[in-house]
């Protein structure tokens, strides 16, 4: 729910910096103590460089500075999760690299005049977002081809298939991707436009004054649940209003993927890799928009019309790569399909989970964190 502060630690510097277009990534972990009960981050937050605490207690985000290549992402993103890993240990906590807790109940925020805006103007809705825990992904802006980057990110938001890590809510299964469901369809259900994907636009222009109207539609909102006009106003700017999966993040020079969910850094990591690479192809060779399938070739990105986009990226949130049409389609855009393993597909067999289930699971799934960790630490 948060947006990026401080483009030194997380977004990808400035437009128009020569060489190759660098990447960075916001993971969001669940802590838990060793009884695998959420609980609250304490030290952990000074564990590392690029760890903040997010917006609800149990949740703590850990971020890289901008990387100008896989390598260099790699070592630092596991360099800093494996640090407040280890000293989560000493702790008796752990990190969780699910997209939902499973079930847990109600998750308490932490104070902030943003929070209670939001919580405000949302409503009881406000809830679904409390159980969300995700990665965005930064790309660097290029100058001239901002729009060929949001709009390759927009027809690439299905990947978000790739790593889901969670189908529960509450301890009933949900979709492939609960959180997909919980931010996208359930949480700003009255709030038209804020949670879904928006469709390609045509120039810079257009993506202003799309963020202007749902910026003016956010602060009457919030006006009209009682807030002070004022308040509301600088605590949010148009940008960091909205919620949507693809931004165009001005004020950081990035182009920002915010599906994903929650997941183990190598799989965060060869997620970024990947989505660089078309992205970069589509500003070396151009965007084209048109039809239903979707492929990149030598000469072009060729993105499906939006509504095809949407149906696979509903395809996506509900069966993930089960579903035949996304696997299709993400082999055409270039990803390696079977080189994931989403963690969400382990889970997917199981019926409903009890609490005690659910911190058990959360318990062996900080454990597969801890594993990626030192099977792929970085040498030195």
């Amino acid at each position: 729910m948060s947006d990026a502060a401080g483009a030194d630690e997380s977004d990808g510097g400035s437009a128009g910096s020569p060489g190759p277009m660098r990447r960075s990534v916001e993971v969001e972990y669940w802590v838990i103590d060793g009884d695998g009960r959420l609980t609250d981050p304490g030290e952990l937050v000074d564990a590392s460089a690029g760890v903040e605490r997010e917006f609800v207690s149990p949740l703590l985000e850990i971020k890289t500075t901008p990387c100008e290549s896989t390598a260099e992402l790699r070592d630092e993103l596991f360099d800093r999760v494996g640090r407040v890993s280890r000293r989560a240990d000493e702790l008796d906590k752990a990190l969780v690299p699910l997209a939902t807790p499973l079930h847990d109940g109600e998750i308490a925020d932490l104070e902030s005049e943003r929070t209670r805006i939001q919580d405000r103007v949302v409503g009881d809705r406000f809830e679904y977002v409390r159980h969300c825990a995700g990665t965005h992904v930064h790309v660097e802006q290029q100058p001239g081809h901002a729009v060929d980057q949001l709009n390759a990110l927009t027809g690439l938001d299905p990947a978000l298939a790739l790593v889901n890590s969670s189908p529960y809510f509450e301890g009933e299964p949900l979709a492939a991707s609960a959180r997909s469901v919980l931010y996208r369809r359930l949480a700003y259900e009255h709030l038209p436009r804020q949670g879904e994907l928006w469709p390609y636009v045509e120039d810079t222009e257009e993506w202003a004054r799309r963020l202007e109207r749902r910026y003016e539609a956010f602060v009457t909102e919030a006006v009209t649940a009682g807030c002070d006009r004022e308040t509301v106003e600088a605590c949010f700017t148009p940008e960091d209003a909205v919620w949507v999966p693809v931004k165009l993040r001005a004020a950081f020079s990035t182009v920002e993927w915010r599906s994903p969910d929650a997941a183990l850094p190598s799989q965060v990591v060869r997620l970024a890799d990947d989505l660089v690479d078309v992205v970069d192809r589509a500003v070396t060779t151009g965007v084209q928009i048109g039809g239903d399938e979707g492929r990149v070739t030598d000469d072009a990105v060729v993105l499906p019309s939006f509504d095809a986009v949407e149906a696979r990226v509903e395809a996506a949130v509900r069966d993930g790569l089960e579903a035949d049409e996304v696997r299709s389609y993400l082999e055409r855009m270039g990803f390696d399909v079977d080189a994931y393993e989403p963690l969400s597909g382990e889970l997917q067999d199981g019926g409903s989970l009890s609490t005690a289930e659910a911190r058990q699971t959360r318990l062996d799934y900080a454990d597969r964190l801890k594993r990626d960790i030192r099977r792929r630490r970085p040498a030195r």
